[in-house]
């Protein structure tokens, strides 16, 4: 299955993210869109790029995905959805 359509992929990355940039107490999972940029405002989630390097650091421990380049990073995965898909391409 495709990531994109596997809401419980989407939902562990939701959570990952919120555990990884340490906003549990800011935002909850179900609150992050899937079509929104995470590097955005309308995300909520107010990331930067140290919080890009935490959650390339979480990828690489809960899906074992390497990731060298934080700024390759935000260009190729923009959203909820790309990332699952990126994970989880079929």
């Amino acid at each position: 299955m495709k990531g994109s359509r596997d809401a419980a992929l989407k939902l562990r990355l939701k959570e990952m993210i919120i555990e990884e940039c340490e906003k549990e107490d800011e935002i909850i999972p179900a609150a992050v869109p899937d079509n929104v940029m995470l590097f955005s405002k309308a995300s909520g989630l107010d990331l930067d790029s140290l919080d890009a390097l935490s959650i390339i650091m979480g990828l690489q421990q809960q899906f074992g995905i390497r990731l060298s380049d934080s700024k390759a990073f935000r260009r190729h995965v923009t959203t909820i959805n790309e990332l699952a898909d990126f994970i989880q391409p079929e």
